[in-house]
């Protein structure tokens, strides 16, 4: 029987934990200081290790926000992570905003009601994938500004909406000197990346920046992150998918990374990426094993880009990052939990891994190796202290083989360690979780059609596969090609994009005037030639109309131009069309890389040579008529003239279409499906859902399965090849009435809304596999009778747990099986070895309830089905909500 070594000190370790998580919540609000040595953050006089979540707060609504704080925190958080957001909060100069997504307080403040700490990056540059990096676009107009250098200009109105943020939290209390939860500060964000491109001027930059932030009495530590070159009192931190091996530019700071890539972000006609949980714990597990002290998860929760904050270009709208939460504020399993089950793991080492200055090293094969953490008397709990010969101890046993499963001893006893893992032993001896076995369930979310909508004026039909599709009542309205209003002007030559629509729209006309003569004419077809658009240089959408024709279109990040067109003899008006799909967020010199157009635009192929557009008179018009009028709104939306849409229309382009749903009931999340439109924008109930763009991603590059072990990179794991790379949209249930709501659909290039739909975004199906040679669940070690040596840990048993979301319950047991059953989730089936009474076990314990744990072993299921053979127990269940059957949880 393996028993712990010192059950003494393992009783006082885990009540030294028990106490300083139940004091911690309790005594939040009450004010303390945050400090740091070369270990960790020093949280009111004590080293922490800590984990930490990333919510960007304007990517949900705000009530979305407290269920994401609290499933964060349930996952195992000890902090919130989150950017400000320029743009967002100063739209225009000195007009600021902090209401809705943009509450700023509300957010920080539900954070602290949970307990949990935060972690504020002001930046105010945060890249994030984010519309311009987070930069107002008006920023761009300041006389004589360079972004992000030694420009004072620039440093004028960083510093003043730096102070802005600083002083507004200290005026609401939020720092942790008055009771707040902030506990950290970020200045500027991954300038490293760029200094060199600045020369001297950026190096000045860096030091201006960090005594900028230092000179606003904030009370509070400040990091910079990827910034090797961090000034004296600034930590210099980490972003990367692995940050074991950082160390700070200084022995006296710790080590701290503020973003652990737990997915990627996605293009149009893109892949989706995915990051395996085992690489992704195994990244963790090395970061806390060989010194780490914060960990921030970038993104715990990725959300959606609504309107047009999506940055690029070409970033799509959801940014569901492949976070341990969902775009839509669902547990994403197994990487939910999986990652919960390491947290508590990490817990449950924390008082040795505080109490050291550095681990012990030991090499225990050719890429094998621990970090052994010693506690020596720094818990007193009930006048018990820990004397030195009673040392605690936690360790780390590292794989970084990528191929082969090894065995190593360690003080005496032997260890499988799988590749690419770490264990953890929180007593030095017996292992509580590794990072390669996911003990954790799967869940399946499918997207299913809502079945009773009730689609009222016009009505919502229901196909025999039961789709919610709006139909026989849309209306529509034409969109005018090229110039709509009087607020148009004529200037001679070519102007930057942005210089003329200042973000307000994605859409810039520019028209001029071609003459063509009878010997052009004659010239093309006796040389059976076509006149030629020639433009040095785009981005990111070109639309190019003669007379109200559409020519052609091109997209790409400043590419050339050369498109045939057709001239009638005469007077031809020539319209380009740029558009933005999002602006530049990453680079240098953001400021001068703008939109539109670049270089030359010439015509060519006439008779007397090409024609140098570049020069000529040009009339603007920015945005559409229709964004103008605001006919997406409920106020406005009637003045438009819209007419009845017929079934039979034949798709077109540059047309508006609306239409009205009810809400579906329930409280699964909701999503629009615009896998039938090309391209556009779509808003409901006046709230701007974000641009949709029907690209299918490449047919290649996915592979049949991902292998965790090894490396990642973005590219690694990719899925959805050969399928569109978005078509669902998330609509949050806060922005829906009951009934009547409406839908506007913005479409450029032609689709069928009749197809468009209500989905229910729905985790239906639970999964779960477990041998009996896994480890008990992270909770046991915390069991009295463990903690006073009446058990040992070799007595607890393994459990698998079963959870389906709020508002749910497990309506049935799809399969179960304990002895030998094969297969994977949703493709289960019985072994050689099968317990006959599995499905009723699993049944009893787990039927009519949200969420249920049933212990693998031979006692829970009667007998053993199959002597000396290792038994593992599959479990397949189904969630329904609540609201449907009338059944409350238990």
């Amino acid at each position: 029987m393996v028993v712990f070594e010192n059950k003494a000190i393992l009783k006082l370790l885990l009540v030294c934990l028990f106490v300083q998580f139940s004091f911690s919540a309790a005594n939040f609000f009450r004010p303390f200081n945050v400090t740091y040595d070369h270990r960790a953050l020093i949280i009111d006089g004590k080293r922490r290790m800590l984990i930490s979540g990333g919510i960007h707060y304007p990517r949900a609504t705000p009530q979305m926000w407290p269920d994401l704080i609290a499933k964060s925190k349930e996952g195992g958080a000890d902090v919130i992570e989150s950017y400000t957001f320029w743009n967002g909060h100063e739209p225009v100069r000195g007009q600021y905003n902090f209401e809705g997504r943009f509450d700023l307080v509300k957010f920080v403040k539900l954070v602290g009601d949970n307990g949990l700490y935060f972690l504020l990056r002001i930046g105010p540059y945060v890249c994030a994938e984010w519309n311009f990096g987070g930069f107002p676009v008006w920023l761009r107009d300041i006389p004589g500004i360079e972004f992000r250098t030694d420009n004072e200009p620039f440093k004028r109105e960083m510093q003043r909406f730096v102070t802005k943020i600083v002083d507004l939290m200290r005026e609401e209390k939020l720092f942790s000197w008055q009771g707040g939860p902030i506990i950290l500060l970020q200045i500027e964000n991954e300038y490293g990346n760029m200094e060199g491109s600045y020369g001297q001027k950026g190096k000045e930059y860096v030091k201006w920046a960090a005594n900028m932030a230092l000179g606003l009495g904030a009370g509070v530590p400040w990091v910079m992150c990827k910034q090797t070159d961090a000034p004296g009192d600034i930590i210099d931190t980490c972003n990367n998918y692995y940050c074991d091996g950082y160390k700070p530019n200084s022995p006296s700071k710790p080590t701290i990374w503020t973003e652990n890539w737990d997915g990627w972000y996605t293009s149009w006609g893109g892949r989706l990426p995915h990051r395996p949980v085992e690489d992704l714990a195994f990244a963790v597990a090395r970061f806390f094993q060989r010194g780490g002290s914060l960990m921030n998860y970038y993104m715990y929760f990725g959300g959606t880009n609504f309107g047009r904050t999506s940055g690029g270009p070409f970033y799509i709208t959801s940014y569901d990052y492949d976070a341990p939460i969902d775009e839509y504020g669902l547990r994403s399993e197994p990487k939910w939990g999986h990652l919960k089950d390491l947290h508590a793991a990490i817990k449950l080492c924390e008082r040795a891994l505080v109490a050291a200055d550095s681990p012990q090293y030991m090499k225990l094969g050719p890429r094998q190796e621990a970090h052994i953490y010693w506690e020596n008397t720094q818990c007193t709990v009930l006048n018990t202290t820990l004397s030195e010969s009673q040392s605690a101890c936690s360790a780390f046993l590292a794989n970084i083989d990528e191929h082969n499963t090894v065995t190593v001893t360690f003080r005496g006893k032997s260890y499988s360690l799988p590749p690419w893992s770490v264990s953890i032993l929180p007593d030095c001896s017996n292992v509580a979780f590794n990072t390669a076995k996911v003990g954790a369930q799967t869940s399946v979310k499918l997207v299913e059609n809502a079945l009773s909508p009730k689609i009222s004026a016009p009505e919502l039909i229901i196909t025999k596969n039961e789709v919610s599709s709006i139909s026989e009542s849309w209306m529509s309205v034409k969109e005018p090609i090229g110039i709509w209003s009087e607020s148009n002007f004529t200037v001679q030559g070519l102007l930057e994009h942005l210089k003329v629509t200042k973000d307000e729209s994605d859409y810039l006309w520019h028209m001029t005037r071609i003459y063509v003569s009878d010997d052009d004419v004659a010239f093309w077809e006796e040389n059976k030639v076509s006149p030629t658009l020639v433009i040095d240089s785009m981005r990111d959408v070109l639309r190019i109309f003669i007379n109200g024709e559409l020519m052609g279109s091109v997209s790409g990040h400043w590419v050339k131009v050369v498109q045939p067109v057709q001239f009638q003899q005469g007077y031809s008006d020539l319209m380009l069309l740029s558009q933005t799909v999002g602006l530049q967020n990453y680079g240098a010199f953001l400021e001068k890389d703008g939109a539109g157009f670049r270089g030359q635009i010439k015509l060519t192929g006439f008779k007397n040579g090409d024609i140098d557009l570049s020069k000529a008179s040009w009339i603007y018009q920015v945005g559409l008529k229709g964004e103008f009028q605001k006919i997406f709104t409920i106020e406005e939306n009637e003045k438009a003239g819209w007419t009845n849409l017929k079934l039979d229309a034949t798709p077109s382009t540059f047309t508006w279409y609306k239409a009205y749903f009810d809400s579906p009931d329930g409280s699964e999340p909701i999503a629009i499906d615009l896998g039938s439109m090309g391209k556009g924008q779509a808003w409901v109930n006046d709230h701007h859902i974000g641009r949709y763009w029907n690209l299918t991603a490449p047919k290649d590059g996915c592979p049949d399965s991902c292998d965790y072990r090894g490396t990642y990179g973005s590219n690694k794991c990719m899925t959805n090849c050969g399928k569109p790379t978005q078509t669902w949209y998330h609509v949050p249930r806060s922005w829906l009435q009951a009934s009547n709501n409406l839908l506007v659909i913005f479409e450029e290039i032609g689709g069928n809304p009749f197809e468009i739909s209500v989905k229910l975004r729905v985790p239906r199906i639970l999964c779960a596999q477990m041998s009996k040679s896994y480890y008990p669940p992270l909770r046991e070690w915390l069991h009295l009778d463990l903690i006073d040596g009446k058990v040992s840990i070799s007595d607890m048993k393994p459990q698998i747990h079963l959870q389906c979301e709020d508002g749910q319950i497990i309506s049935s047991i799809e399969f179960a099986s304990y002895g030998t059953p094969h297969g994977s989730c949703q493709n289960f089936s019985k072994g050689n070895c099968h317990s006959p009474n599995s499905l009723s076990v699993v049944s009893e314990a787990c039927v009519g309830r949200n969420s249920c744990s049933v212990e693998v072993s031979n006692s829970g299921f009667g007998s053993d089905p199959c002597r000396g053979v290792l038994k593992t127990l599959a479990v397949e269940a189904r969630c329904v909500s609540t609201s449907t059957i009338g059944v409350s949880q238990f």
